[in-house]
């Protein structure tokens, strides 16, 4: 593994946790994580860089080591942070973005509201959430409520064995010494020696608004910089973002996510074989192998 250096950084206000591989010398990449995700779980993809980079990757607010805000979490803040992030490390440098689901969302918002700031951006399974109608509004907004009012903690595992025994569930193509990398970054070991994972469990409040996809694509237009998009062959993702069931959404499942990408200037959709959602786990050679050419175009 290639080394990471660990240092906390003063974002808008509070600590966040980066990690960093390479020479600073050498092109900044910025790495931005998934939902209920550590800044370390690049660090497979990383490896498999054959370019010199200088990968930054924080925690978001709330996940890892960073520090946790007192009333949930809204998603303009992680771009925001990401927005703080890069004028910090990238200077007047045009960035390059890589994101993953979550992540991946993030850098083409900060992208759309931010193009002279951005040079390329490779959205890794992030292709926005399912589209939901104005009528949908009370009952987000009571959940939300509901959530608020009795919130949940995350359950607690035996060790953090058990973390990488639930981690392998979730992914049947993760490697039992990956998942044991992950699961010790993801979760920490508490005094009575059970393990508990480190992000915030508000996460798990649901969103209290509505999702506009008027309001996405007019973002996503305003991107005048390179994107490629990154569909697993695996992915329960297309068929979650239209909501359909099993073998529709065209003959490869991914019409819905093309129809998205339509929207996007100049994006070209590229899919990865034998991975799941978290094809940065599954194949991240054949990730590098695909994003690196255009990272460095």
């Amino acid at each position: 593994m290639r080394t990471a250096t660990s240092q906390f950084v003063d974002l808008r206000g509070m600590r966040h946790h980066v990690l960093t591989w390479g020479n600073v010398a050498a092109p900044p990449l910025f790495l931005v994580h998934g939902w209920m995700d550590v800044a370390a779980s690049f660090q497979f993809l990383v490896d498999a860089f054959a370019r010199d980079w200088y990968c930054i990757a924080p925690d978001l607010r709330g996940f890892g080591r960073s520090a946790w805000q007192p009333q949930g979490y809204w998603f303009q803040d992680y771009i925001a942070d990401l927005d703080a992030l890069v004028r910090r490390f990238s200077g007047s440098e045009p960035a390059r973005l890589v994101g993953h689901s979550l992540g991946g969302n993030v850098v083409m918002f900060y992208a759309g509201a931010r193009p002279r700031r951005v040079a390329r951006v490779v959205s890794l399974e992030g292709f926005g959430i399912p589209e939901e109608g104005s009528g949908e509004a009370p009952a987000k907004l009571a959940a939300w409520l509901d959530a608020v009012e009795h919130p949940q903690p995350f359950r607690a595992y035996a060790d953090l064995a058990a973390v990488a025994d639930r981690l392998q569930k979730n992914n049947r193509r993760l490697a039992r010494d990956r998942a044991e990398f992950l699961a010790a970054h993801w979760a920490r070991v508490r005094s009575d020696r059970r393990a508990e994972l480190v992000s915030d469990p508000r996460h798990r409040l649901p969103f209290p608004t509505v999702y506009r996809m008027e309001e996405v694509f007019a973002v996503w237009r305003a991107i005048d910089v390179p994107v490629l998009w990154v569909a697993a062959s695996d992915s329960h993702i297309p068929r979650w973002l239209d909501r359909h069931p099993e073998g529709e959404g065209g003959v490869d499942g991914l019409a819905g996510v093309r129809r998205r990408l339509a929207q996007v200037p100049h994006g070209r959709l590229a899919v990865v074989d034998d991975a799941g959602h978290m094809l940065h786990h599954d194949q991240p050679a054949a990730i590098a192998e695909l994003i690196e050419p255009f990272l460095a175009a």
